[in-house]
């Protein structure tokens, strides 16, 4: 029997779509040469955030659609496969450092509970003892609608899921039936061939994982850094944001300062110590959010430039991309779509 999609890229957008097509009757495929989870999903954060409700977007909708979403999608990858993928719906704490933040998050949790369709909750607490960061007002902001995963187990669950369905996951193979590119900052670098302006960069970013058991706590946002509690009794702080590098796959200074960062702002991690140190290049399109569609001029279809926000937007981009290339619903939002990064 033939395949009916070929998916190029084995991170968490291309197994997503390919675990979305496969569990709706599709025989798919997945290629890639470097491996599953080997580009910027093989991280060690994975942060699943809103934005901030307010300024309200098609692409907000969207990524709220992608979060709630998130809630039925990773239990259904575990049960599919077999393997965990570090799932936790476990919140968001942010610290808030003086009056102005205060009133503004105040303002907040009105425009949530509108924007949010009731599904989640933004409210202004008192910061809790043990797990949480230092807040210079004693205050916090929790959300209910963040959650977090462990990277390299969501995409090893996906590939798992995707074979249990029937599909393969290889390294190397024809591509038959439809495809979707989904190889990141490489897929940004073809799809700019021949054009103005780029469609899209790689931007080099750097993490730690950190030994400290704090499972199940929320995820905290403090100083810009990114401290996620994982399941299995890991920390993975990060990340930084760079646009020059020498060396894409190494750690340096500016890594060991966000460990600093994290430490001063989450006071749980003093003395934890760093188990391991990543640094890899993530796909940020021009349009700062992630881009699907078709590819112009080949027949091909691309899903792409998940930069910061492609763990969140997983499930949704793939709905939409196998309601576009199984079924021919295209329901991709305006500002998400190939053509606003041309």
């Amino acid at each position: 029997m033939g395949v009916d999609l070929t998916v190029r890229g084995a991170g968490v957008i291309g197994l997503a779509c390919a675990f979305e097509a496969a569990r709706r009757g599709a025989r798919v495929r997945v290629i890639d040469p470097a491996g599953v989870g080997a580009g910027a999903s093989g991280g060690v954060v994975g942060a699943l955030m809103p934005h901030a409700p307010e300024r309200w977007t098609p692409a907000k909708a969207f990524q709220l659609d992608a979060l709630l979403a998130a809630r039925t999608f990773w239990p259904e990858v575990e049960a599919a496969s077999g393997r965990a993928s570090g799932y936790a719906r476990a919140g968001r704490l942010q610290p808030i450092g003086d009056e102005v933040a205060l009133a503004l998050a105040r303002e907040r949790v009105g425009r949530a509970e509108t924007l949010w369709r009731g599904e989640a909750r933004w409210r202004v607490e008192a910061a809790p003892e043990g797990w949480g960061p230092a807040a210079p007002l004693g205050l916090t902001v929790r959300d209910t609608l963040s959650a977090h995963l462990h990277p390299r187990r969501a995409c090893d669950a996906l590939a798992g899921a995707v074979r249990r369905l029937g599909g393969s996951v290889l390294r190397e193979g024809s591509e038959e039936g439809a495809v979707i590119d989904a190889t990141g900052h490489a897929g940004l670098a073809a799809l700019s061939e021949g054009r103005a302006r780029p469609v899209g960069v790689p931007v080099k970013g750097q993490a730690a994982l950190l030994a400290r058991d704090a499972a199940g706590a929320p995820q905290i946002y403090a100083d810009g850094v990114h401290v996620v509690p994982h399941l299995d009794g890991t920390v993975g702080v990060g990340s930084t944001t760079e646009r020059g590098w020498d060396d894409p796959h190494a750690t340096d200074g500016a890594l060991d300062a966000v460990v600093e960062r994290a430490r001063t702002a989450v006071p749980a991690l003093a003395g934890a110590p760093v188990l391991e140190r990543w640094a890899g290049l993530r796909p940020r399109a021009r349009t700062r959010g992630p881009i699907m569609g078709r590819w112009p001029g080949r027949e091909a279809f691309v899903a792409n430039g998940g930069f910061k926000i492609g763990l969140g937007l997983a499930p949704a981009i793939a709905a939409a991309m196998a309601d576009l290339v199984l079924e021919g619903r295209d329901r991709i939002p305006e500002g998400l779509r190939v053509e606003d990064a041309l």
